[in-house]
C-alpha cells in the first residue's frame, strides 16, 4: 500500500472544518428531533467515523444501528445497478424516526434502493443525513436533508472513506492524485 502522502493531491476539507460542520449538523439534527424516538442508522464502513462523531454531537437521546450494503453495477466504483444488504439491521424501525447516516452520496443508486428498501419497514419518518455529496455525478433522486459539504468530482479519500480499504482514520477528506495513485489489485 501506496503512503497517502504519495497520492495526495490537495486537502479538500480540513479536519477543523469537517468537526464543526458535524457538530453544527448534531445541532440541527437536535433540534429538529426533541422529545422524539431517534434512531441513527449508518451505512457501513465509510459512515462510521461520520456517525460516531455525529453521534455525540447529538443531544436528543438516540439510539444506532447498522447496515452493510453491496452495490453492483457497471463497475468496482460505479453503482449503476442495484443495492444488496449484507448485513441487515437488528433494530425495527416501524413508526421510528430514522436518519439514514452516509458518508458520501454519489450517483445516487445505492442510496435510493436502501430509502426504498427502509419505506417498506414502514418508519414513522426517514431522512438522509451525508457528510458528502457530489451532484455532478448524480443519476438517482436522493433527498439529503442534512448535508456537511457540497463537493466537485474530485475521487476523495479520508474521514472514513478509503482508498483501497485503507486511510479511513484520516481526520481530515483529501483528493487522490490520479497520475500518482496506484490501484491495489
Amino acid at each position: 500500500m501506496q503512503d497517502y502522502k504519495d497520492v495526495l493531491a490537495e486537502i479538500l476539507i480540513e479536519a477543523e472544518a469537517l468537526q464543526a460542520r458535524v457538530r453544527e449538523l448534531g445541532a440541527q439534527i437536535s433540534a429538529d428531533y426533541v422529545n422524539e424516538d431517534l434512531l441513527l442508522i449508518c451505512i457501513l464502513r465509510g459512515g462510521v467515523p461520520f456517525m460516531v462523531d455525529l453521534s455525540r454531537s447529538i443531544t436528543t437521546p438516540h439510539m444506532m444501528d447498522f447496515m452493510a450494503v453491496s452495490s453492483y453495477g457497471a463497475g468496482k466504483r460505479e453503482s449503476a445497478g442495484s443495492a444488496r444488504v449484507t448485513l441487515d439491521l437488528q433494530t425495527d424501525i416501524r413508526g421510528r424516526n430514522v436518519v439514514l447516516v452516509e458518508d458520501i452520496v454519489d450517483s445516487g443508486h445505492t442510496i435510493a434502493s436502501v430509502l426504498q428498501m427502509l419505506e417498506t419497514r414502514q418508519p414513522k419518518t426517514l431522512k438522509v443525513c451525508a457528510l458528502l455529496d457530489k451532484p455532478e455525478r448524480r443519476e438517482a433522486h436522493v433527498p439529503v436533508d442534512y448535508l456537511g459539504f457540497t463537493i466537485p468530482n474530485k475521487f476523495v479519500f479520508g474521514y472514513g472513506l478509503d482508498l483501497d480499504e485503507y486511510y479511513r482514520n484520516l481526520t481530515f477528506v483529501g483528493v487522490v492524485d490520479l497520475e500518482k495513485y496506484k490501484p491495489s489489485s
